[in-house]
């Protein structure tokens, strides 16, 4: 069971200020949290013998060989964009 100065601890903790009434929700909650951690702590799962196959996971890179010229599709890429000016593509101002 959680005491009304279990609540009031755990807030101080996390720096809330509560009322009388929020504190009497929050003992009801966390005791439906508390019993549902319960119940999840009794699942029994089934063993597995590899839980580490993400481990042996390897990224590949590779070097950039033989790129692109530069500007080589800057026209085919501006032509498709609603505005520009120059070589830009010209947005709405998003900041003051």
């Amino acid at each position: 069971m959680i005491s009304v100065d279990d609540v009031k601890k755990l807030a101080v903790l996390g720096r809330l200020s509560l009322t009388d009434e929020e504190i009497t929700k929050l003992q009801g909650e966390i005791e439906s949290i508390v019993a549902y951690v319960d119940v999840i702590q009794k699942v029994s799962l089934p063993e597995t013998s590899n839980t580490s196959t993400h481990l042996d996971l390897e990224n590949v890179m590779r070097e950039d060989e033989n790129p692109h010229e530069a500007g080589k599709y800057t026209e085919d890429l501006l032509v498709q964009a609603p505005r520009r000016e120059g070589d830009y593509v010209k947005v709405k101002k998003v900041l003051n």
